[in-house]
């Protein structure tokens, strides 16, 4: 940037550090202080990464015997290899180069493109994998294909390859078969012969079969649309008719080329999908429609099997004031149902239901106390207890040990601002905490809950991921990451800012958290950056390392910014009251506590409250826009990345889940959408998009440029060609952040 000191010195290491990273040596951490390591954008998006190796994809192998993980190459993190730790040997080794399954580029399908998206993964190589249930083999997709390892052997076996791209594949759960998707049915193939069987044959066009919709996948986090039962002898899956959907025409613009692109968007107020549940027998053709109700207006939100019998369900009202959990017996098809929930604003889903091995008994969680807790039951749905209490909240169960009557669940029992592991015991529904506070942590279990993966961090050091017995005792580290000498971060330590946490009381007494960053050196007033998200779903204030954003915020705070945020009434983890007031008024309560934090701010002496700025992306730039058009006094300037700016164009399950359904909510939707508010705008303002962007449609930007424009109010446009939502890529990240920094230095930094 031409603001850096030693531009051109920095640029000869650059060119030296390339040539020295094509032989695997790397001397960015070696470089003296003397050069000025400021934290420049672009080497936050350079390898090698300075979130250290920081493993994904963690597992315990069934068997107990090994740690896997997936692993980004030094030269390229976003390019991944599957590695092992064995357990016994301490050892740790790369078990699959993805270099030698597949090299070039790799094609996905639109399919395949969208499942990444809607699941927030990005990289190429080994994305994923699943071990069989004995834990002597692997199974991972890789370039539309399935590659199958048998430990022991030298090298993998490709079990598909064909001219179509399958998605969605899974080992069945004795791992006899393979199932996957391909062109819109649903196919399982039998390992030991390679002989495949289409269970479905009839998908193509609007009809999916085994696959999941657009607003599950983005809002519901189902990613899947078929479930294995427990003995491999049936398949339950969803025919998906998707014609009563509207179809949008959208451009997808790109560099060189222009693509209209029909899809289908069910907005709020219109018609989602038609939803149906079958099981097929594997051995056999049967087929069995279980009775979903009124299948035009349901969610289908989960299916789980109870046994090698019975099948549960989830459905949702439209409204999402009503979850229903049921059951299905293939041998009797009898259909009963077991729990129902309702809100008077909405429900929230979980992944927490749970059915214990003595096969009499599940966990479940609910909000019904205001608090996301858990719940034991009688598998006919009697409620025999509520486990856990408190104004506080169960995250997710991890793991339960039947034998030992213990849960083991993720929670926020000791401070909302980090997640920790817990202990329960189901008989006397004793909690102890197992995992050490000051750190944010996020857990996986081994099969029998005998031992599991802590991956840990915290606002100021990269994720450190540890190997623990059940009762939290460290056994190793799987990769410390210790930011030593030769870390890549440690160059950077000299000029670190560590953040204070504190609280600040909304106008109804709730606590606000906050986190502020500020200069070392202070010199007179400063601007600030309020960054936010401040929609549901989403916390920005917590004790967690940041990755590439939050080194951004350490950007600016060397350049002399101080940085801001705040979590306001509707984020989420402080439970269901706290959310509430998002309730058909969203862009009300939220921009109120965001002016609060900003008054916050104004009494601190080194903060120029004629200065300050705000940021976010989705939501956040929904906010931003809000921000900026109805407090316009307490914002100088704004970026606005892929915003919201009229519900009315966002999906279904989302948007009617907080603001009901706009054809019988028509002022509400005006109230919430940044128009009416738009005649107000003071402040510098910078709205960015990506222009392929198939979640919150272009249409929502190009829409208000057209607004501003009518009322003859500047402001300035940073599009993306070819780019989705969350708009990636190392370079087009280079620039996106820089010309965020840049407006930033221009609209506040300058006017010192």
């Amino acid at each position: 940037m031409k603001t850096e000191l030693g531009h051109n010195k920095n640029n000869m290491n650059k060119r030296i550090n390339t040539l020295l990273g094509l032989i695997g040596f790397s001397m960015i951490p070696l470089i003296s202080s003397a050069n000025a390591e400021q934290l420049t954008i672009e080497r936050i998006m350079q390898a090698p990464s300075l979130s250290g190796q920081s493993p994904v994809g963690l597992k315990v192998s069934p068997d107990g015997q090994r740690v896997t993980f997936l692993k980004g190459k030094v030269d390229d993190y976003e390019r991944y290899d599957l590695w092992e730790y064995h357990i016994a040997s301490g050892k740790t080794q790369m078990l699959f180069d993805s270099n030698d399954l597949h090299t070039g580029d790799e094609v996905l399908s639109d399919e395949e493109k969208a499942r990444r998206e809607r699941m927030r993964v990005y990289g190429t190589g080994i994305m994923s994998y699943h071990w069989s249930h004995d834990g002597k083999a692997l199974i991972f997709p890789l370039a539309g294909d399935v590659y199958y390892y048998k430990l022991g052997d030298k090298s993998a076996k490709q079990l598909l390859d064909t001219p179509e791209f399958e998605t969605d594949v899974k080992f069945s759960p004795k791992s006899n078969y393979v199932s996957y998707i391909r062109e819109q049915n649903l196919y399982v193939m039998d390992i030991a012969s390679g002989k495949e069987k289409a269970i479905t044959t009839k998908g193509g066009g609007d009809i999916k079969y085994g696959m999941s919709e657009f607003v599950a996948q983005e809002e519901m986090s189902r990613m899947t649309g078929y479930w294995w039962s427990p003995d491999e002898r049936h398949i339950a899956f969803t025919k998906v008719d998707e014609s009563p959907v509207e179809v949008i025409t959208r451009s997808e613009i790109y560099a060189d080329s222009i693509k209209t692109i029909e899809q289908k968007y069910p907005k709020a107020g219109t018609d989602n999908v038609h939803i149906e549940l079958a099981i097929s027998g594997i051995d056999n053709d049967t087929l069995k429609w279980i009775n979903l109700g009124d299948n035009k207006d349901i969610y289908l939100a989960r299916a789980q099997w109870m046994n090698d019998e019975a099948l549960s369900f989830q459905t949702q009202s439209r409204n999402q004031q009503l979850l229903t959990l049921s059951a299905y017996n293939i041998a009797t098809n009898e259909q009963n149902t077991l729990i129902k929930e309702t809100s008077e604003t909405w429900l929230n889903l979980h992944d927490d239901l749970r059915f214990l091995n003595d096969k009499s008994h599940f966990v479940w969680a609910s909000e019904r106390d205001g608090f996301k807790h858990l719940y034991l039951y009688k598998n006919n749905g009697d409620l025999v207890k509520q486990l856990t209490s408190g104004d506080w909240i169960v995250e997710s169960v991890k793991a339960i040990d039947a034998k030992a009557r213990m849960i083991y669940f993720q929670g926020r029992k000791d401070t909302p601002l980090e997640s920790h592991l817990y202990s329960l015991n189901i008989d006397t529904a004793e909690t102890n905490r197992l995992t050490d506070l000051g750190k944010y942590h996020s857990t996986t279990f081994a099969a029998d809950a005998s031992i599991f993966i802590n991956a840990h961090s915290d606002a100021n050091s990269p994720t450190q991921v540890s190997l623990h017995k059940a009762n939290g005792e460290q056994i190793t580290w799987l990769e410390e990451n210790k930011v030593d000498k030769s870390h890549p971060l440690y160059a950077y330590q000299k000029d670190w800012v560590k953040p204070t946490f504190g609280i600040i009381k909304a106008n109804d007494g709730s606590d606000l958290h906050y986190r502020l960053y500020t200069p070392k050196k202070i010199e007179g007033k400063h601007p600030a950056i309020v960054y936010l998200y401040g929609g549901p779903i989403a916390q920005v204030v917590t004790n967690r390392w940041g990755g590439s954003r939050g080194l951004l915020m350490q950007h600016w705070v060397n350049k002399g910014y101080v940085v801001f945020s705040i979590d306001n009434r509707g984020s989420a983890n402080r439970g269901k009251a706290f959310e509430d007031p998002l309730y058909k008024k969203m862009g009300f309560v939220e921009v109120e506590d965001q002016v609060t934090g900003v008054e916050f701010l104004r009494t601190l002496d080194f903060v120029d409250s004629k200065r300050v700025g705000v940021h976010g992306h989705s939501y956040g730039g929904y906010m931003t826009l809000m921000t900026m058009f109805k407090a316009s006094e307490h914002f100088a300037a704004g970026v606005s990345g892929a915003p919201v700016t009229d519900w009315r164009l966002y999906d279904t399950h989302y948007t009617e889940r907080y603001m009901g359904d706009p054809r019988n909510e028509e002022q509400a939707y005006t109230a919430s959408s940044v128009f009416p508010y738009a005649k107000d705008l003071k402040g510098d303002l910078l709205i960015y998009h990506g222009m392929a962007d198939d979640n919150v449609l272009f249409t929502h930007s190009t829409k208000l440029y057209k607004h501003l424009q009518d009322l003859a109010i500047p402001f300035e446009v940073m599009d993306y060609p070819g780019k989705k939502h969350s708009i990636r890529g190392k370079n087009t990240r280079i620039h996106m952040y820089r010309t965020i920094t840049n407006f930033f230095d221009k609209h506040l930094m300058a006017t010192h």
